[in-house]
């Protein structure tokens, strides 16, 4: 049995979420503590005893979705279940950074500090309201790709953003392309076209201004060779050299996050189970749609650390 570890993406947080691990391992608590000291302010407590509208904001939610994944980590760690045991990590947008630094080769101080920026960057790249997102039900990649290049017009941008199952393809790119894509898709027979509550158009090319911060950000920080191969969003293939992760993060926030075909390919190198790692189930709904032969864990409170202990 081959064993991967993933991580989520924006949309998995709650108000609460780690506070059952924090109380329970010192090293999972020293996670948020840590978080906080980069940061130099109480996330912390924003996730424990916040409002979810604030937990919510691009720039909040990045580092604390990460803290909590870390936070999961440590408790495992705590217990002797450590990065080794997985042949490979991988994340979901956000969660690629969570994933290199369970692998250690992003520091978490550095990390939160990167997912700060970052999401300062992506919210700020658009507009509100010029931007949209739109999750096509029922068709493939290939055909909302063709969807994307038939709804977009003179100066309008629309994309294929985010590849997550065999049912679910989302999006991206200016309100009006996003509508008219929803509206194409349809007439091809997808399922139902849904806009999604999202503040900013992700992972496409509109976001080319965040890109360019990220660059700059990612230049400033060590990146180290990760303990486990990281499968890259954008490539849905392992990658292991420094200067490639830090040019694929770059590429990642303007690219479609491959995430269908990233599973597929570590199902193909003998992944049989997947341990989510952190907030929500969102990843081992898509795992599953993906291939229902693959076994998921989901490791987001002390409970779940112990079940993973008993096998």
């Amino acid at each position: 049995m081959s064993i991967a570890f993933v991580f989520p993406g924006q949309g998995a947080q709650t108000i609460g979420m780690g506070k059952a691990l924090a109380e329970a391992y010192p090293a999972a608590k020293a996670v948020f503590d840590e978080v906080d000291a980069a940061l130099g302010e109480n996330l912390s407590s924003l996730i424990w005893e916040g409002d979810i509208e604030t937990l919510t904001l691009t720039q909040n939610a990045q580092p604390a979705l990460m803290a909590t994944s870390m936070a999961a980590m440590r408790a495992l760690e705590a217990e002797g279940l450590t990065i080794e045991k997985a042949a490979f990590v991988a994340g979901h947008s956000l969660g690629e950074y969570s994933a290199l630094a369970a692998s250690g080769a992003l520091s978490i101080a550095d990390t939160a500090r990167l997912l700060r920026t970052r999401g300062q960057a992506m919210q700020s790249a658009v507009p509100v309201g010029v931007g949209a997102m739109a999750a096509l039900l029922g068709l493939d990649f290939a055909t909302v790709k063709e969807v994307a290049a038939e709804a977009a017009a003179p100066g309008e941008v629309v994309q294929a953003a985010n590849d997550n199952d065999p049912t679910q393809v989302v999006v991206s790119g200016h309100k009006a392309a996003v509508e008219r894509a929803a509206e194409i898709a349809k007439a091809k027979g997808a399922k139902r076209a849904v806009m999604l509550p999202v503040s900013a158009p992700f992972h496409c090319a509109l976001m080319q201004p965040a890109a360019d911060v990220m660059a700059e950000a990612l230049a400033g920080v060590t990146i180290k060779a990760p303990a486990v191969p990281l499968i890259a969003n954008v490539r849905a293939d392992a990658v292991t050299d420094p200067d490639m992760i830090r040019a694929l993060l770059v590429e990642q926030v303007t690219g479609s996050v491959r995430w269908r075909e990233s599973v597929e390919a570590m199902a193909a190198k003998g992944v049989t189970e997947f341990w989510e790692i952190g907030a929500g189930k969102a990843l081992s709904g898509m795992i599953r749609k993906i291939n229902r032969d693959l076994l998921c864990r989901n490791i987001g409170t002390d409970a779940d650390v112990k079940a993973a202990l008993e096998g």
